[in-house]
């Protein structure tokens, strides 16, 4: 059956009054299954399309929310790694006073400061995307 299908004009009195009661429109020839779907949210095969939109986005937010929190535990690991080594080659700077040491000292806290960063907008979509989870679960429980 495809989207704009038609319903049936001779139907049975209980199955026209069970159509109007699931979506509040009476099978006419006007009336299509895709007046269901969007016009009221309330008929039968309505919720189910809308019950499948909103398990398919829950399964991509999940999937997508694994694969951030991944990267967020690695990133963690690694931001570690060059935090220590940015306060190591802070102090050599300081001990040796070259240029070089200095130079080489920012070069690291540049490296560490721009991992933040990014951590920090990792944390932020990991929000956001759990924020949509939320939404998408109270739709799916209505």
């Amino acid at each position: 059956m495809g989207h704009h299908s038609r319903a049936p004009v001779a139907q049975l009195a209980e199955a026209a009054v069970s159509n109007t009661v699931r979506c509040g429109f009476e099978s006419h020839p006007g009336h299509s299954l895709w007046m269901c779907v969007v016009g009221s949210g309330d008929c039968d095969r309505g919720g189910v399309v809308a019950g499948w939109r909103v398990d398919r986005q829950l399964r991509q937010a999940t999937e997508r929310l694994r694969e951030l929190r991944g990267e967020l535990l690695y990133v963690n690991e690694q931001l570690e790694v060059v935090s220590d080594e940015a306060e190591s080659e802070a102090i050599r700077a300081m001990v040796a006073e070259t240029p070089e040491s200095t130079f080489a000292a920012n070069d690291t806290r540049k490296h560490a400061d721009a991992m933040r960063k990014y951590r920090d907008r990792l944390v932020d979509q990991i929000t956001d995307l759990e924020r949509r989870q939320d939404e998408l679960l109270d739709r799916r429980g209505r």
